[in-house]
This record gives C-alpha cells, structure tokens and sequence, in this order.
C-alpha cells in the first residue's frame, strides 16, 4: 500500500461536475489499495473574485483580513469533495491547513511553510479514510491564517508529500504535462517524458506557469517525486495507464539527457525595468540601492551595473509589474541619500530564457541565443545567466517571436 498525493487545480474543481470527476479519479486510485491525500484549489475564479470584493473596499487591501478572505475558496473546495467522495460511498474527511496542522511564518499573502503536523492525518489515513486538505494556506505561531501566495497549492501539496513520505506526489492540471514551450505560442511544443528538478526549477522560477518555484524547490530538496498530469481525462482510465502518463520531474539525469542541450524555453511578461542613473560608483551602493527595496517587500530579479565612468555608474534591475509603482516610489524616496542623477523606468518588457542541463557539457547556446535574436532584430535590454540557463529582457512586442525563433533554432520540435 503506497501513500499517494494527489493536487487537484482549479479547472478542475470548476463546478460540480468536474468535483464529481475527482471524487471518481480519487476514489479509483484508493479502491486499488492506495491511502490518499487529495489537496485541491479553489474553484476556478472564486480567489480573483474574493479579492476583487476586497478591492471594492479597500485600494490596498490589509494583508492579514485579505488572507481570512483569499483562504475560504480551498475551504469550500475540500468541503464539497469530501461531500462528493461520501456521496458514492468512500470514506473521507476534510481539513482547514489550520486544522492539520501546516504552521508558517507571519508573511501574510506570501507565507511559507516552517512545518506539518502529520499526526491527525495519519491516524485518519491508518483508517483508511481519505484525507483532503485545504492547499494554498497554513496557520502562524499567533494564530491566524496566512496564505502562501498565487500557487501555494502546489507548494502545499508537495510539501504535504513530503512530510508525510509519500511514494509520489501527482500535480493534476489542465495540461497533460510539461512542453518545451507554451504551445499557444509556439504550436510545434512537444511534450517530455521526463525533467530534472534544476530544469523545471529554473522554468517555473522563469515564467513557466505549470508549477509554483516553491512547489519544485520543496520536491527538490525533499526528494519527493512529482509527476505533473491532466485531469481533463477519463476519471476511470486504467490506474497503470494514468500512472505513467504527463510529466516525471526526475532526480537525476538519465542518459539521454545530455544530448538534449535545451530541453525548454521559458517566458515571463510580468517584467519591469528600473535604472537608476548616475550613482557614485562607491562600496555599498548597491545595498543602498536595493536595502531600501527589499526592506518594502519587493522582489528583485535580474541585476546590472554597469562600468564606472568618471566615479559614476548606472544600476539597472527588474522587478514584477505589481511592484514596479511601488519600488519606483521606494526609490524617489532614497534618491537624494544615495547621489543618484536621476530614476527611469520601463513596464514594457518581457523576459525570455533557454534552459537546459545539456548546457553543462556543450558550448555555444549563448552565442546562437543572441545570434538567433539578432536575426530577427529583437534587441537585448539584459542578461542573465546560471550553469543551466540563459535569459534576456526584450521589448515587450518581441516575446512571442522571440520565443518561436529560439524553440525552433534549438530544434526543440524534435523528440
């Protein structure tokens, strides 16, 4: 008898129906002797309609009364499967992240989880009940509900799996597995077998919207293998069928790997610029720069300065458009204290990266990167590289053929 984890997005928890096709899929896999965890979202729409109702009320919503508003979605998620699981004669129970327990810090609407009691769930898993808990939130040291951001689901999940050793953790989405790229932009994306956790981590960390960063970095760490596959088929395909279907993130790199230089192409329209002009090109510039930012909970991703010329520099980093008014603001409000000539911005750009292990053993991804962008005449605003990517800030108009240039340069159409 294996523990099994199973996440459940919010397409499929849309409507009833859909809940009724989980309950069928979840009740298959523990009539063949499986103890299951079912972790689901909120029914599609009802997290951006709950904050929506917050907005009506307040411009900037208070973080803590936000996250008691945001976590009740997964609270009637759970409620009505566990209802649908009942209702066709399979034992299962319910439980609020704070019921379990999964304790996290105090970040309201981007906590993280510091740890799961597992007691209460394996006493109901030994009973053979289904168990099935509310993702995407947890409760802090004082108390109250803090959820853990825009796909906190996953991350619930996986980390759920790994605290209780399950045998593997399956992400059920509306996709049917990991591409090489997006295919609405790009119809040839294949679908692979199998990634690294390095690969899908550097994807999903880069704008790939198939799983949350955490989510993979959790798996990663915890050894947890996941599998990420459609709910969108039968709920009573065969068990074996269903097993070995949509996307393994692996541990290590078969013997294929390497011959596969890239194995996908991520991108992210969620990408701001932001240069500071003009700073003393002094020790310590850049915590005054960024010390401020992060100190106002704001994300920096990619990061240049450049060569000083005649004891000055300029600074240049991104952030995500949500926070782009902010930090600018952060920063108006330093300028002075930091000797910088003046502050410019730009929420027009894209951010677009080629990923791979293959990149370890083979030379010339770089160069046949900016040679393929230079082909169609798409600039280079930054770089950024690691030992498994390379990513580019373009002008927000080239992303998408950007993209269909590079996955077809790397010939990422061919299996």
């Amino acid at each position: 008898m294996a523990l099994i984890v199973h996440k459940y997005g919010g397409t499929s928890m849309g409507s009833t129906d859909r809940i009724k096709n989980v309950a069928a899929r979840v009740a298959k896999w523990h009539d063949a002797g499986h103890q299951i965890i079912v972790v689901p979202s909120a029914m599609s729409g009802e997290t951006n309609r709950l904050i929506g109702l917050a907005k009506q009320l307040m411009d900037q919503p208070d973080p803590r009364e936000l996250d008691m508003i945001a976590s009740t979605g997964e609270q009637v998620s759970v409620g009505l499967l566990a209802m649908a699981l009942l209702a066709i004669g399979k034992p299962a129970v319910s439980y609020a992240g704070w019921q379990v327990a999964i304790k996290t810090d105090s970040a309201f609407t981007k906590a993280r989880i510091e740890s799961i009691d597992d007691v209460k769930v394996k006493a109901d898993l030994d009973a053979g009940k289904i168990v099935i808990i509310t993702g995407f939130q947890g409760v802090d040291a004082n108390g109250n509900i803090a959820t853990l951001g825009r796909g906190g689901s996953d991350t619930s999940a996986v980390a759920i799996a790994a605290a209780m050793k399950a045998q593997e953790c399956l992400i059920y989405t509306d996709v049917d597995g990991v591409y090489t790229t997006d295919p609405r932009v790009v119809s040839e994306a294949r679908r692979l077998k199998t990634i690294t956790f390095e690969e899908m981590l550097e994807l999903a960390s880069l704008g790939s919207k198939v799983l949350q960063s955490r989510s993979v970095e959790f798996a990663g760490n915890y050894r947890v293998p996941t599998r990420v596959l459609s709910s969108l088929t039968d709920p009573l395909m065969p068990l074996e069928e269903e097993a070995n279907s949509g996307t393994l993130i692996s541990f290590e790199e078969d013997t294929n790997m390497e011959q596969a230089v890239i194995s996908g192409i991520a991108f992210n329209r969620d990408e701001a610029k932001i240069t500071i002009l003009g700073v003393p090109d002094k020790p310590g510039v850049a915590y005054h720069i960024l010390g401020p930012v992060a100190d106002a909970n704001i994300e920096v991703d990619m990061i240049i300065q450049n060569q000083s010329v005649e004891g000055k520099t300029d600074f240049t980093f991104t952030v995500t458009r949500g926070e782009y008014a902010k930090a600018m603001g952060v920063l108006e409000g330093v300028k002075n204290d930091i000797g910088a000539a003046s502050i410019s911005g730009d929420a027009k750009v894209s951010k677009v990266s080629v990923v791979g292990v293959g990149m370890r053993s083979h030379v010339g991804v770089a160069s046949q990167m900016f040679r393929t962008l230079s082909e169609e005449g798409i600039n280079i605003l930054m770089i950024s590289t690691s030992e498994i990517k390379i990513s580019v800030l373009i002008d927000e108009k080239y992303m998408e053929l950007a993209v269909r240039a590079l996955h077809k340069a790397f010939d990422l159409e061919k299996a």
